[in-house]
């Protein structure tokens, strides 16, 4: 890293030996003078020695600029490639990026911003100040003396920020109050925002903090700056397709597992109850009359096949729920309700209202998590009645409750047990909003919402 480093360095020490031959015009923002702006033709045409002179003189300033420009490029590019190879992980790649602009720009701090995967703020993700790089694992994160809400406040609410690079002086109108007595406290001299934009989608900001040079108008460091983050974002957008693809690969591996042991179950044990059933019933036809006690072992025999068959059949359909050709999920949810109220015999009903299709994944889980809080409720809550409640939310997402007015969860396991956990990776896999209300001897309520707009998911436990 050293020898990438500095070359890198290098790169920016030949821009300022350029900056330093170049006039700078009255007005000139550092920001339009990393385009090269060229001045008007009558100029160049002028017949005066000294105009042709000086206008030679700053093209010539210009070309070593834009060649200077290519070659810290050039080197941040290939300072990005070793980094991938050191620095697998993404959070030690953009550490070490952050700590080549400090260190080898000479700068206060840089900072990286990532917006929310809801996309409705922003957050600071880490920070390299005063020698030190800061992460949400450090142990004095806390102590990081940066006013991060305001500054992500403002990057997020600022709209030219989104899509191109954005210069401040320290004292700048345009920065909230806490972020410019920073400035001022730190001694700093200006802000340099860049968004980290790829295509057209923005995933965050990354942000530097300059001191005061007379001798240089910084162009350089808006160069190196905007060439940084354009790897940067490349390294973040392949980091998270990466991580996608690992909870594909997981979510693929845990769907396979559960298929595997549903057809064991159906193949093995279910067929086999429903064998030995059928063999009990054809015994108890073939026989006569039989002693009391005999018959008594004989149906106990045969109610006790019913019932595991009736169990294996239930696992079967829990690990792997469905929905039907054609079958929506009102229809699925009445299904569920009438095997249910006919293996347990008690009073399930359900109040549904006229309900859209959202999707084959989406329904499935949706009827996976009824099915594992009706079963719940069947067999553990100790209830007298049940109720499924459906209902459209704003006509574009989907509410459901299953209540029972049984015996309820115990406090100090609200949430405890594989039939939860289950529901709970059903609702994380649609973006979904499940809520557990439960209360000793009040019953037990569970409410599943679902809206198109990928809510968090929460699991809350009211006893």
């Amino acid at each position: 890293m050293a020898a990438r480093t500095s070359r890198t360095k290098g790169a920016i020490v030949e821009a300022r030996v350029d900056q330093s031959t170049e006039q700078v015009r009255p007005g000139h923002s550092s920001c339009q003078g990393s385009q090269g702006r060229r001045q008007q033709p009558e100029e160049v045409t002028a017949h005066d020695p000294e105009v042709l002179r000086a206008a030679l003189i700053r093209e010539a300033a210009e070309r070593r600029r834009a060649e200077c420009r290519v070659k810290i490029q050039s080197q941040v590019v290939q300072l990005a490639l070793d980094l991938l190879v050191r620095e697998p992980d993404v959070e030690g790649f953009f550490g070490a990026l952050t700590r080549t602009m400090v260190e080898e720009g000479e700068l206060h701090a840089c900072g990286v911003w990532l917006i929310d995967d809801d996309r409705q703020r922003c957050n600071l993700w880490m920070a390299y100040l005063r020698d030190r790089l800061y992460t949400p694992k450090s142990a004095d994160w806390d102590t990081l003396e940066l006013p991060r809400e305001s500054m992500a406040s403002h990057v997020f609410d600022y709209a030219p920020g989104w899509s191109q690079t954005v210069e401040y002086h320290s004292d700048d109108a345009r920065l909230p109050e806490p972020v410019r007595a920073f400035n001022r406290e730190a001694g700093a001299d200006s802000l340099v925002i860049t968004p980290l934009v790829l295509g057209s989608r923005n995933l965050g900001w990354m942000a530097i903090s300059t001191f005061r040079n007379p001798e240089c108008d910084g162009w350089w460091r808006v160069a190196l700056l905007e060439a940084i983050a354009r790897q940067a974002t490349l390294a973040l957008h392949q980091s998270r397709l990466s991580e996608q693809s690992r909870l594909e690969e997981r979510r693929k591996a845990i769907l396979e597992e559960r298929n595997r042991l549903a057809r064991d179950i159906h193949d093995n044990l279910a067929q086999g109850f429903a064998a030995i059933l059928m063999q009990l019933q054809a015994a108890r036809r073939e026989t006569g009359t039989l002693p009391a006690a005999v018959a008594t072992s004989l149906q106990t025999a045969v109610d006790l096949a019913r019932t595991h068959l009736t169990e294996a059949r239930r696992s079967v359909g829990t690990l792997r729920p469905t929905v039907g050709p054609g079958e929506d999920i009102a229809t699925a949810l009445k299904r569920l309700a009438d095997l249910g109220q006919r293996t347990a015999g008690l009073p399930i009903e359900v109040i549904l209202e006229e309900l859209p299709r959202f999707g084959d994944g989406v329904e499935r889980e949706i009827i996976g998590i009824a099915q594992e809080a009706l079963t719940n409720a069947v067999r553990h809550a100790r209830a007298r009645r049940i109720t499924i409640r459906a209902s459209t939310v704003r006509s574009i997402g989907f509410r459901l409750s299953v209540a029972d007015d049984g015996r309820g969860i115990a406090r100090e396991r609200p949430t405890a047990g594989f039939g939860m956990t289950s529901m709970q990776e059903r609702a994380e896999r649609i973006g979904a909003s499940l809520t557990i209300v439960t209360a000793p001897r009040s019953g037990t309520e569970v409410v599943l919402a679902w809206e198109p707009s990928a809510l968090p998911t929460q699991v809350h436990a009211a006893v």
